[in-house]
């Protein structure tokens, strides 16, 4: 598949348009959790990633829950999804899931409350500059949207905004990941977003060697599988007293 062996940054996703249909992109919305259920790994991330550096945080204190940052949530399903791993490890956590889209905020919000789990319109940039800090940074297949001066942004407050980890997962671009997806989506997602936005994402996405030379060396990529990558800073220890 030639076509895949460069990203295309070209390619347009049409729940991205200020003018896409309203009503298409709810069903778009609603499936995110279906979706990422199926492919996006998060629990996996949580047990193996999370859970550790939100534990440690919240054994600091009775009177300090861990804290989560999700950027660019989008239908808000992998932060309700941590939340509710968290209440269940009897883990005290404060999520705040955040969006710039007003359409992404407005459907994330309108959904049944999550207790610890707050929604808001906002940039990474706007809480860096009200002096915001969480334990945990994370975003879920926000990458391959942006562009380089957009990336270098997100990766800048990311490193202000975390206490522990920042970890930013996506999807890795390859032919395998290109015909499951096209093969196991054909039947279903006729109504919504999911199948024509999630091949053109695919092939917006990075490869783990384009994102290495895409971001500074104090990030690491790491291959989480065929089918995603993780970026991931972890802040240099503070020393010693």
């Amino acid at each position: 598949m030639s076509f895949l062996a460069r990203r295309a940054t070209d390619a347009v996703e049409e729940m991205d348009r200020p003018d896409c249909d309203p009503a298409t992109l709810r069903r778009t919305y609603s499936q995110f959790a279906l979706v990422n259920r199926a492919v996006s790994g998060w629990r996996r991330a949580y047990l193996r990633q999370l859970r550790p550096r939100l534990a440690a945080a919240a054994a600091g204190g009775p009177q300090r829950p861990a804290t989560l940052l999700d950027i660019g949530c989008g239908a808000g399903d992998v932060a309700r999804s941590l939340a509710r791993w968290a209440a269940a490890d009897g883990l005290p956590l404060a999520i705040t899931a955040i969006d710039p889209d007003e359409r992404a905020y407005a459907y994330a919000a309108s959904r049944p409350a999550v207790p610890g789990l707050a929604f808001r319109q906002a940039f990474s940039s706007e809480l860096v500059a009200e002096g915001a800090r969480y334990d945990v940074v994370i975003s879920n297949h926000i990458l391959h949207h942006l562009s380089p001066s957009e990336l270098e942004g997100l990766l800048a407050d990311s490193r202000a905004l975390c206490g522990s980890l920042a970890l930013h997962s996506d999807i890795a671009r390859s032919a395998l990941a290109y015909v499951l997806f096209a093969a196991r989506t054909l039947p279903f997602f006729h109504r919504s977003y999911i199948r024509r936005d999630g091949l053109p994402s695919i092939r917006r996405s990075y490869t783990a060697g384009e994102l290495r030379r895409a971001v500074p060396p104090e990030w690491k990529v790491v291959q989480d599988s065929v089918f995603r990558t993780h970026l991931v800073f972890e802040p240099p220890a503070a020393p010693r007293a």
